[in-house]
């Protein structure tokens, strides 16, 4: 058996021992991970909703 067969052979072992480890543990990063649940506060049911606020610029008559 020649060094090149031995180092073949090794190389394949290490090639599929990588595979596997990569295959176990998935992905790395944020695409491997679930997307955690928001938090979501549940309003008061007896607090009356605020007045909205006045959208845009407010535009009076000014006396000249």
């Amino acid at each position: 058996m020649s060094s090149e067969s031995v180092g073949g052979i090794l190389g394949a072992i290490v090639a599929a021992v990588v595979l596997a480890v990569a295959v176990v543990l998935g992905p790395i990063g944020q695409y491997g991970k679930p997307l955690k649940p928001a938090k979501v506060d549940p309003a008061p049911a007896a607090m009356a909703p605020a007045a909205p606020a006045p959208r845009g610029p407010v535009i009076k008559e000014v006396p000249n």
